[in-house]
């Protein structure tokens, strides 16, 4: 949703507001509001007003407006168009049931409390001592509405909406129309499971006498196997989720831009949220729930780690490293400087900033820990022996010590001198210079290891065959 709202905004000269709806109390995690920022700020989702930053239509917590709410809800209780409800949840649990069991066609708050004052309810059964107020639904409650992306859409009719609850906290539905209004907020965006609300929020604009905004509702994202995606099943369904797994920011705005919008250009997914912008239009997004295929997104990320500078890619790996406890906070300069000359051993076919450093871990780890893989040691072959041996005789006497000297001296070695085809020459060396037959370029590798090292973990190897 946020990608959408700040792409219209921008399209059209506006202001994206962040506000964080924290009328919900019993479902507050107090961490989770500088998650929202270091997210958002991290996929490039900026914000022209918000809590963190001030605005003219502060504050913008909702859990901070408190007293700005409450005269509503007394206007629209002596406008009789809500009422206090003393029901208690246990007697509200009873009628679900009851209603459950009828299989009634309509559903919800019987309206037990309406027309009654306190002293006439708590006669009855199932009488709390602190009201919730409720919203008055009438029969006549405007059911069909015009959404930017979908047209017209009928949406079923509410029941009697709690509006303010007995912690004195709004609910979202009273919340959001007030501070919408209040902050001049001129187009609503998100999922489509609020579409079944709209009826509430366009009662409630029309009994306080408000204008009312432009909706678009979102479609929900879908599994591969087209079921809604959920966030206690799908990691994927946390923002950080991404973060963690090494996904550069700019890959994963261009995948959530294709997921419910066309292509910028037909004959190429990969566009700029600057392209996204400049091309923006409610009537092109997708209406239906789109497939959240991670095998294009990881395409998409392969290609942005591509288009790096080998610099800045190490940068970024750097930060990932740091970040997710891979390196210490302050990793030490011969580390970062080997990471960054090896960069170009793994760019082509990196993946994900995650990948690097366990693709890589040969050259950070002291030869005399370097572990060979017990199975590929069982397949090195007859030949491993000699190939080894002949190895470090051509290589102790090497003058340059350089990707191109050590290749044509291992090379004519093996290749030329024992007469074996290269792939199967080369095996044991690699076996033995990063302890697997496959990894990134063996002689770069060498040239990055340096001599001394390069021999010992030959040697190291030898001893073991």
């Amino acid at each position: 949703m946020s990608l959408f709202n700040l792409a219209y905004a921008r399209a059209t000269g506006g202001a994206f507001v962040l506000r964080i709806e924290d009328t919900d109390q019993a479902r507050y995690v107090e961490s989770s509001e500088q998650q929202i920022y270091d997210t958002l700020h991290w996929l490039g989702l900026d914000w022209s007003e918000g809590p963190d930053i001030g605005g003219p239509y502060a504050p913008y917590r909702q859990s901070e407006r408190l007293d700005t709410y409450r005269p509503y809800v007394e206007q629209l209780i002596a406008s009789g168009h809500a009422y206090y409800c003393w029901c208690s949840s246990e007697r509200l649990a009873e009628v679900r049931a009851e209603q459950q069991a009828s299989k009634a066609s309509v559903t919800g708050y019987d309206r037990l409390c309406v027309g009654k004052t306190r002293e006439e309810r708590s006669a009855l059964p199932g009488f709390s001592e602190t009201p919730v107020v409720r919203m008055l639904i009438p029969d006549d409650a405007p059911l069909t509405f015009t959404d930017l992306i979908r047209g017209e859409v009928n949406a079923p009719r509410p029941d009697d909406q709690v509006i303010l609850k007995a912690d004195g906290f709004p609910t979202y539905h009273l919340a959001v129309v007030v501070d919408d209004h209040l902050m001049d907020i001129t187009h609503v965006v998100r999922g489509e499971e609020w579409i079944s609300s709209t009826p509430k929020h366009l009662l409630l604009y029309s009994w306080l006498g408000w204008e009312t905004p432009a909706f678009a509702h979102m479609p929900l994202l879908r599994n591969t196997d087209k079921s809604k995606i959920s966030k206690r099943k799908n990691p994927a369904a946390r923002l950080t989720w991404f973060l963690e797994q090494g996904y550069l920011p700019e890959a994963l705005r261009n995948f959530l831009q294709l997921l419910a919008y066309p292509p910028v250009d037909e004959e190429h997914e990969v566009s700029t949220f600057d392209d996204f912008v400049a091309n923006f239009d409610w009537a092109k997004v997708n209406t239906v729930g789109p497939i959240f295929d991670l095998k294009k997104l990881d395409w998409l990320n392969g290609h942005y780690i591509r288009s790096l500078a080998p610099e800045e890619l190490a940068d970024r790996i750097v930060g990932f490293a740091v970040r997710e406890g891979q390196w210490p906070e302050i990793p030490s300069p011969a580390d970062v400087d080997l990471l960054s000359r090896a960069v170009p051993l793994i760019q082509e076919r990196l993946v994900l900033l995650s990948e690097a450093l366990p693709k890589l871990a040969y050259l950070f780890t002291p030869d005399a820990e370097l572990t060979i893989d017990a199975d590929m040691l069982a397949q090195a072959g007859d030949d491993a022996l000699k190939v080894v041996s002949t190895a470090v005789d051509a290589l102790s006497g090497l003058g340059e010590w350089t990707t191109d000297a050590i290749q044509d001296a291992l090379r004519g070695a093996l290749v030329d001198g024992l007469g074996i085809k290269p792939k199967f020459a080369f095996g044991p060396v690699r076996l033995g210079i990063t302890g697997s037959r496959v990894s990134p370029p063996l002689f770069e590798s060498m040239e990055l290891l340096g001599r001394e090292s390069s021999l010992a973990r030959l040697e190291q190897l030898r001893a073991v065959l």
